[in-house]
């Protein structure tokens, strides 16, 4: 197993796009094996993370399924947030197995993983404009069906099935915060 690599790549997933399979898809070209974590995994039911964790992972799987990706070779960990910054690798480390290369499109989340000494890579990105979670749900909202373009189509049945729509505008019109009693 002495040459073994394994990746890391982080994102929310909120939803699944088209985007995340093709890249993760050209990553497992570099790699042996990849770690997907799916951070912010304590938020749900607000507007910028609508779906639980469990609804991810299950919307990944089955998207990750649908493109044709081999799941063995894949490790899903659901992380939650931490407001320290500094000791955020420390705490990302304790969740996952060993890993020697790191992909990801976010800046601050590159900068901190360089300072632990690890390599740093750009997944491939297919037009961010289009194939990105934000423009998804604002898509979603607005009732417009090209969102179901961008997504497999096993994310459209999950979507449908846990009445992804109506939640994302029940929350958007503000009354979702939970009552302090």
């Amino acid at each position: 197993m002495g040459s073994m690599i394994r990746g890391l790549f982080i994102g929310r997933f909120q939803p699944p796009h088209w985007g995340h399979v093709w890249a993760i898809r050209d990553i497992l070209n570099e790699i042996n094996e990849l770690i997907i974590v799916i951070g912010s995994a304590q938020f749900n039911y607000i507007i910028k993370d609508p779906f639980t964790i469990g609804e991810r992972i299950w919307m990944l799987r089955e998207a990750l399924r649908e493109g044709g990706v081999d799941l063995s070779r894949i490790v899903i960990v659901p992380i939650p947030n931490i407001e320290n910054n500094a000791a955020w690798f420390g705490y990302l480390r304790s969740y996952v197995p060993p890993f020697q290369v790191a992909y990801t499109g976010n800046p601050f989340v590159a900068m901190l993983l360089r300072e632990a000494g690890i390599e740093v890579r750009q997944q491939p990105l297919y037009d961010r404009q289009k194939y990105n979670s934000t423009r998804i749900r604002e898509l979603m909202l607005k009732d417009d069906s090209r969102w179901e373009e961008l997504v497999p189509k096993s994310v459209v049945e999950i979507v449908r099935r846990i009445n992804g729509i109506e939640r994302l505008k029940t929350i958007a019109t503000g009354e979702a915060e939970p009552h302090k009693w």
